[in-house]
């Protein structure tokens, strides 16, 4: 009897200890306090008005005037959606990012959904609906033509080690009436039913290139949320890694599959040039991975798809070991 008594004392404490374990250490990424950022002031040409219009970027603290093509300053793994764009020699700026106020933290990212507004010669008016993104890697300055949106992209940083969670802290504003709407600045807008939803997604891939410089990858790590419901400051949110195939795994959602082929996100190969990075297959889930992808979005839809006024905020973005 002593010694059954002596075994159940034993489990308790296992189960207990086991219970008050820690969530984890959390490891902020640079810049993830998003606590300083760079300000570009950027004159658009005459054409659309030659306004002068400012466009931010997540790195040092610092102000750059002129319309050169942006590269990632002081380090910063971060990109986002901000943009300058040179078609046909016009000059056009996108910005749906912004530093905010997240009180008791500082500043903190503002991730919104609107119109971006465009006027040529003062006559015809275009609107795009553009999405606020962050991501790690870096915007490929000037834009050049609205095809392949992430063409214009380079996904992921280079990455070993295997987090257990993305944390981070968040607020969303989803508008009352909400609905989706499609504006590409041609031809009509289309209104789609129920609203738009913002994401958070985390990534880890193991890449190689071949021979002809074709970049592929096996998925090793992913974590996905979408978040539709409005809400003040949530401290400390995690979104858990799982490892390997996850598809046959109750947590497993649809939008956590491998990317498809026609939407691959690119990287540079080993001779500069950007290519398509390939996912064919689930990696082993004990596997080692070379890059790290983390995105947040205040959309998960196609491309120029949104829900006006939709709001998300992001904050001291950490992987949790």
């Amino acid at each position: 009897m002593r010694r059954i008594v002596s075994y159940l004392i034993m489990g308790i404490a296992t189960i207990c200890s086991y219970a008050e374990e820690p969530a984890g250490t959390a490891e902020l990424i640079k810049y993830g306090d998003f606590n300083s950022w760079v300000t570009r002031q950027i004159h658009e040409s005459k054409i659309i008005g030659g306004e002068q219009k400012t466009v931010y970027a997540i790195g040092p603290t610092r102000t750059i005037e002129g319309s050169d093509p942006y590269h990632n300053l002081g380090g910063s793994p971060w990109g986002s959606s901000n943009v300058l764009a040179k078609v046909a020699g016009v000059t056009k700026t996108s910005n749906a990012v912004y530093p905010d106020d997240h009180p008791g933290h500082g500043k903190c990212a503002k991730l919104t959904t609107e119109f971006e507004h465009c006027k040529v010669m003062g006559l015809v008016n275009m609107e795009v609906m553009v999405a606020g993104s962050i991501f790690l890697g870096e915007m490929v300055e000037p834009i050049k033509s609205t095809k392949n949106p992430y063409s214009k992209m380079i996904m992921g940083i280079p990455f070993t080690r295997r987090p257990k969670a993305l944390q981070f802290d968040y607020k969303l504003e989803m508008p009352q009436n909400a609905e989706r709407v499609y504006s590409s600045g041609f031809g009509k807008k289309k209104t789609y039913p129920g609203h738009d939803e913002s994401e958070a997604l985390i990534i880890l891939q193991r890449r190689w290139e071949d021979a002809d410089g074709n970049v592929y990858a096996k998925r090793v790590g992913t974590g996905r949320m979408r978040f539709s419901k409005s809400t003040d400051w949530v401290e400390n949110y995690q979104v858990p890694v799982m490892y390997g195939d996850i598809t046959k795994s109750p947590n497993f959602k649809e939008e956590m599959d491998l990317i498809p082929k026609d939407r691959s996100y690119y990287t540079r190969n080993s001779h500069g040039k950007l290519v398509p990075v390939i996912e064919t297959g689930w990696d082993d889930a004990d596997a080692t991975p070379t890059h790290l992808f983390v995105m947040f979005s205040a959309g998960s839809g196609e491309a120029y798809v949104g829900t006006p006024g939709l709001t998300f905020w992001v904050d001291d973005v950490a992987l949790v070991y």
